[in-house]
């Protein structure tokens, strides 16, 4: 008996199948639930895996520092959830997604929130916020081109779209005893 290769079990099993939400049966019981996080684990490439993690480190330090691992993990899965949440309501294709974009951008949402909310309670320019979210619309733009639009951008925008309201919710305000500084998280 032959054995499929391990990379298209994960498939089957982890990643988001859009379909399965409306015509296609479930391999296992609650798989229809599941994928809205395992999908993040998978990847398409060792480069696509690679920049995701680099990415999740640099970011990760500020989250982890202000909400602990735990509030960390929390994060990762509700911005992987609500990245799987509106590719779901926004993509037409029928084709599995993989990697751990939705929270790469949940993370960008959450420190471009702390960010701003930094530099507005000390007075200081905007700009730098303002550069970096022109930048990441261009990074997407850019990259859809790049790989012949298999770019899920919909994830990407539900999970920065949920690090920024995780963020403005869990993140205490200068009239609770918050005191922010340009140089600490």
């Amino acid at each position: 008996m032959d054995l499929p290769p391990l990379r298209d079990v994960a498939m089957m099993y982890g990643a988001f199948w859009p379909r399965l939400l409306t015509d296609w049966s479930p391999v296992f019981q609650g798989q229809n639930i599941s994928m809205f996080v395992t999908y993040a684990f998978l990847h398409g490439g060792f480069l696509h895996m690679l920049f995701n993690m680099l990415i999740l480190l640099h970011l990760g330090r500020e989250t982890v520092i202000r909400l602990g691992p735990k509030g960390f993990l929390l994060a990762f899965v509700i911005t992987s959830a609500f990245g799987a949440g509106t590719y779901a309501l926004l993509a037409t294709s029928a084709a599995p997604m993989l990697g751990a974009s939705g929270a790469v951008f949940g993370l960008f949402g959450t420190t471009l929130y702390w960010d701003f909310q930094r530099r507005r309670h000390l007075g200081a320019s905007l700009e730098p916020v303002w550069r970096t979210l022109i930048g990441l619309a261009v990074m997407n733009v850019v990259l859809f081109f790049l790989v012949d639009g298999m770019l899920a951008w919909q994830a990407h925008l539900g999970g920065f779209l949920a690090g920024l309201a995780l963020a403005r919710v869990v993140t205490p305000t200068v009239s609770h005893g918050y005191r922010p500084s340009l140089r600490n998280p």
